[in-house]
């Protein structure tokens, strides 16, 4: 459970949950943040549950038993919804969701109900075959897999490259023999149907049967899942394609018996079907490998070697046997074996291919590196904090294939028609012949219609318009920093209305920095910052963390001050060669006898501009003015106007004081803010917007913000860049920039709107193709559909749905016009 924060949340789960029908028992545990539940998985799906939970205003995730199979033998989208289909079926089994670009089963289960010799016996009954994918330990091995992954591709790149290539070695020849004649092609006579029907015949059924033994798969796979109640696309090609060699090998033999031929040969046209099928398959794998290209180049991020420190000198092991703790050296040009914290030596690093951030990052000693960012310019040691599955690239690598290996709700039309699409199309094949041969046509017309229809038809384009879309887009939103967790969160994320922003952490920094420095009584400003960093040096105040950073970085040396003391509510005071000091409010000054007035005005203009005053006497003498506030983010008022500019409403959240408040907001151009808002209230403050018919995003830290980020629409938390695996966000920001919200509102647009491209045109596809395949042309005087064209239109159908999907991978990210 996410996003309870007392009893009365415990309370509206479990009334949520309870409602629901075929729920016996429900337990919600505040401390554990765990429900248990009894139900009937067929009465109410756990994706039922989740969102009952979730209209209540929280989050829920199943935590039954998760595991993946590889799937083999799917061809088209029949494929997945048929193995879906069965190991639904399967007792214990929650949810089975099955992704035929990645050909992956994903399954929710009873463990203790369900073995995985059950899983692969009903994926085997269904006519294909499943194995149980390994999740791997670290990047290394999972790029090893990836590795392996993409060499077998290639090798099936090859076999169906070679099976095409000698399909068209005898396709061509065949064609020239059955249709030169048409076109007035030069024929010897012993090869003219009209003049040697008999060796004509035994010549076209000699060239057809190797290009049928070449695809003699689609016939395998065709036919058994036809037995087994679950055809697909290969069915329909080999019902078509046997359908009319047998009609012409019936022929053949008849021409034999001496009989005259009657209505002509199909021949070519079952050799030319197959080979254009088979060449629309290889370009289909082929561009479906390149779908993955994002999330292969994020593996390959990983270094091999890493440079081990052992007494000092630099050994080179495999970054695979590096372990937590251990001292590292990298060199410039190098990338940075795993995570861990700088130890000495100064350096420029390149985080760009894990954050989207474009400009190197500057590294010294007690700072944060990234495993698999570049080291630029200077030696580094570290020491090496987060090993394994642990690093951040490992994470970012987790987050990307799970994403990629949902579905997006826009995909449920679909699914819902490949389910039945097959049956389908084989019944109107089979009304359309009979038809037309009941309308007096001839046996050779009835069955050109029927090869045609189910030759035309194609169910691969449907399985393949959402997948592959989400493959690529999910994708490019890792290369720029933004890991979108599912694709239902990808869709979700054009359609918002409203985005509220947390103020500390999103909009600003999020660690108060000093920001003005004002000197009197002819002080200079390194002498007025000695004394403050001196007094604020036995603080552990927040401000003072700004004050003694603000001296480091300027390279001021703290005055030792004396008998120090901390006053709540004023201020903090010491003791400087005899000299009272003291920090603080005016208040504070005033009480110590110190006149304040000549700092008064610029105070006053300080605090309406959200920053905190600090008022620095010696003795009797006011000697400094400082300020300190959490700096706005360089990019964020652009960013927050390229938001407004989209059209969206754009409200900042923040429990700080309304002045404050008010004054960060003028800064950046915000004109709605929620101030002085707890952070168990923040979540109120979004469901008040939906209440209102707003669907909203809320993007905040991750942290305090986790029950408005489960209660919006979709959550955007902002990633520190080590921390990225926020269970409370649907999407999270590497780089930690607003701007990259806008990146993130454009992928998902032009992804949804590819998505829906590739679905019309799937289903245009087949609206249109199936009814012309029927003869609907040839009834209003226009010609009849040839079964090669309908073999091409197939092929290319598919090949196209790809080729949109791909055209994501040139996405760039819009850029941020500067605003002063």
């Amino acid at each position: 459970m996410e996003g309870m924060v007392c009893a009365s949340c415990v309370q509206a789960v479990t009334k949520a949950a309870s409602r629901l029908p075929g729920v016996h028992d429900c337990q919600v545990n505040l401390a554990t943040e765990k429900m248990r539940l009894d139900f009937e998985p067929q009465v109410s799906s756990v994706a039922a549950i989740e969102a009952a939970v979730k209209d209540a205003g929280y989050g829920a995730h199943l935590l039954a038993e998760t595991a993946t199979y590889q799937i083999s033998g799917m061809v088209c989208a029949s494929c997945a919804q048929a193995v879906a289909r069965a190991v639904n079926q399967i007792q214990g089994v929650y949810r089975a969701d099955v992704n035929l670009a990645t050909e992956k089963l994903h399954l929710s289960f009873d463990k203790n109900q369900v073995k995985s010799a059950q899983i692969i016996d009903a994926v085997s009954n269904a006519g294909y075959q499943a194995q149980l994918a390994t999740a791997p330990q670290n990047v290394e091995t999972a790029a090893e897999a990836d590795a392996k992954r993409q060499h077998k591709k290639q090798v099936e790149l090859r076999t169906w490259r070679r099976r095409f290539i000698a399909s068209v070695l005898f396709a061509l020849p065949l064609l020239y023999i059955s249709m030169g004649g048409m076109i007035g092609a030069p024929l010897p006579s012993w090869l003219q149907v009209e003049m040697a029907p008999r060796l004509t015949a035994l010549v076209e059924l000699l060239l057809t049967l190797p290009v049928m033994w070449f695809s003699r798969n689609y016939y395998v796979i065709g036919f058994s899942t036809w037995f087994k109640k679950h055809p697909n696309m290969d069915t329909l090609v080999a019902l078509g394609t046997t359908a009319a060699f047998s009609y012409s090998f019936v022929q053949t033999l008849l021409v034999w018996a001496g009989n005259p031929l009657v209505g002509g040969l199909y021949y070519e046209a079952v050799a030319t079907v197959l080979t254009l099928i088979t060449l629309g398959k290889y370009f289909e794998r082929r561009a479906k490998a390149k779908t993955t290209a994002s999330l292969t180049s994020l593996l390959n991020l990983a270094p091999k070697k890493a440079l081990l420190l052992k007494d000092g000198q630099p050994v080179s092991v495999e970054a695979s046997t590096v372990k937590a703790g251990d001292h590292l050296l990298v060199k410039p040009g190098s990338s940075i074996p795993v995570d861990g914290v700088v130890l000495t030596g100064q350096s420029q690093v390149d985080e760009s291919m894990l954050t989207g951030e474009s400009r190197p990052v500057a590294k010294k000693a007690g700072d944060k590196v990234i495993g698999a960012s570049l080291n630029q310019t200077g030696e580094l040691t570290y020491q090496a904090t987060q090993v394994g599955e642990h690093t951040v690239l490992a994470q970012i690598v987790k987050l990307v294939e799970k994403a990629q290996e949902g579905k997006a709700p826009i995909a449920q039309l679909a699914d819902v028609i490949s389910g039945y699409f097959v049956p389908i199309i084989m019944a109107l094949a089979t009304i359309a012949a009979v038809a037309w041969l009941i309308a007096g046509q001839s046996l050779t017309f009835s069955l050109t219609i029927f090869v045609s229809v189910l030759v035309i038809a194609c169910p691969c384009a449907l399985g393949l318009a959402t997948p592959t879309a989400i493959l690529v887009g999910t994708g490019k939103g890792a290369e720029n920093g933004i890991l979108i967790k599912d694709g239902a969160a990808l869709q979700a994320i054009q359609g918002v209305e409203t985005i509220v922003l947390d103020k500390t952490g999103t909009i600003t920094s999020g660690q108060p920095a000093l920001t003005d420095l004002y000197t009197f009584n002819h002080y200079q400003q390194h002498q007025a910052l000695a004394l403050a960093a001196g007094l604020e040096g036995y603080s552990e105040h927040a401000l003072g963390t700004a004050v003694l950073q603000a001296a480091k970085d300027r390279g001021v040396q703290a005055i030792a001050v004396t008998n120090f003391k901390a006053t709540p509510g004023y201020g903090i005071s010491g003791q400087v060669n005899d000299q009272a000091l003291y920090l603080g409010n005016q208040r504070w000054l005033q009480q110590a006898g110190i006149k304040t007035a000549e700092a008064e005005a610029t105070a006053q203009q300080l605090a309406a501009d959200g920053k905190t005053p600090l008022y620095l006497g010696v003795a009797d003498r006011l000697i400094a003015l400082l300020a300190v506030a959490d700096p706005i983010k360089p990019t964020s008022k652009a960013a927050i106007q390229q938001l407004q500019q989209t059209g969206r409403q754009v409200v900042m959240l923040t429990g700080d004081n309304q002045q404050t408040a008010a004054a960060v907001a003028r800064q950046v151009g915000v004109s709605q803010v929620v101030s002085e808002v707890l952070p168990a209230d923040k979540a109120k403050v979004v469901q008040d917007l939906q209440q209102k018919g707003q669907k909203v995003a809320m993007v905040g830290d991750g942290i305090n913000d986790a029950p408005a980020l489960v209660q919006a629409e979709i959550g955007i938390a902002m990633g520190s860049g080590t921390d990225v695996a926020i269970d409370s966000a649907d999407v999270v920001l590497l780089n930690s920039d607003l701007a990259t919200v806008g990146i993130a509102l454009e992928l998902s647009r032009k992804t949804m709107r590819n998505i829906k491209e590739n679905l019309f045109w799937a289903f245009a596809y087949n609206l249109v193709g199936v009814p012309v395949a029927m003869g609907l042309l040839y009834l209003f005087g226009g010609p009849l559909l040839n079964p090669m064209i309908a073999g091409a239109a197939m092929s290319f159908s598919s090949v196209s749905v790809l080729l949109n999907a791909l055209r994501l991978r040139h996405f760039k990210a819009p850029k941020l016009t500067t605003v002063k």
